[in-house]
């Protein structure tokens, strides 16, 4: 058996006895609850995401469900999982669906593409798992396994390379059934034992495969890897004013509004201008909502 096929079967063999219990991961999960998933799981913790992808889902079963509602009030019920404006796509991608594709969440990469905040990754994602497509998957996980386990590099380019996606491609097993498999158990391989910090390689499945470990798991010689700030960002900002109007009854006046950053005036005025560029606010003789 070649290395590639050998390291597969083992990886997903892992994959089969210590995935975790997602509920996007069950047989009976929809195309559309695979796609809220990808959608809430964009830089935001699976722990984070399991109760709002749940009373999302109890909500919101369908997209045409989701599509029937004001866009506010997926802004209101995506609640603290940052980035809010993945809310406002996915109210978007829904409609789209109920409109252009007939309810159902499309197969085709290509057309996933066309909906509203699905790019190339999350594209590849939907058709792969909720489709059984063969695709490569490439998250920040899939591209820290291969690059330690054929590269021998402790963490991939800041960049997705052209040289990364055909080694990507070359992992990928012929079979879709058999692709998609090895492109959740990757990522879980990465998510789980091959982390950023703190690797456990003594629990990896494919350890005597593994070019980084068998070079002494040499470090990261490459640009610096920067963590991203939050606390006194406009992006703080931002979420704190969301929080007031979500948790509003109505329209919240301006000022009061204003009022909960009132640390930096500016800045929240800044916040705010920005909010209401990007329709995750509305301002009406009441003042302001989602």
């Amino acid at each position: 058996m070649p290395a590639r096929e050998q390291v597969v079967a083992e990886v997903t063999a892992w994959f089969a006895a210590h995935a975790r219990p997602l509920p996007w991961r069950e047989p009976d999960c929809t195309p559309w609850g695979v796609m809220v998933s990808e959608y809430m799981l964009q830089q935001t913790p699976v722990a984070r995401v399991l109760p709002v992808w749940t009373a999302w889902l109890e909500r919101w079963p369908t997209p045409a469900a989701l599509a029937a509602e004001e866009p506010g009030e997926a802004v209101r019920a995506w609640g603290r999982l940052g980035y809010p404006r993945r809310a406002q796509r996915l109210h978007a991608a829904a409609t789209a669906i109920r409109d252009e594709h007939n309810g159902e969440v499309p197969t085709d990469a290509a057309a996933l593409r066309g909906l509203p905040g699905v790019g190339e990754y999350t594209a590849a994602a939907i058709a792969s798992f909720a489709h059984g497509r063969r695709h490569v998957v490439l998250d920040t996980n899939v591209r820290r396994v291969l690059a330690r386990l054929e590269g021998g590099q402790a963490f991939a380019p800041a960049s997705v390379t052209r040289a990364e996606r055909e080694r990507a491609e070359a992992w990928l097993p012929d079979d879709p059934a058999a692709a998609a498999t090895w492109a959740a158990a990757s990522m879980e391989l990465g998510a789980l034992v091959c982390t950023a910090d703190n690797p456990d390689c003594g629990r990896c499945p494919v350890r005597a495969h593994c070019a980084w470990l068998a070079a002494g798991r040499p470090a990261w010689d490459g640009p610096p890897r920067v963590g991203q700030t939050y606390a006194g960002t406009d992006r703080q900002c931002r979420g704190v004013l969301l929080g007031v109007l979500r948790d509003a009854d109505g329209a919240v006046p301006r000022d009061r509004l204003l009022a909960a950053w009132s640390a930096d005036p500016v800045q929240a005025e800044r916040a705010l201008a920005s909010l209401l560029a990007d329709g995750l606010v509305r301002s009406d003789a009441d003042g302001l909502r989602l």
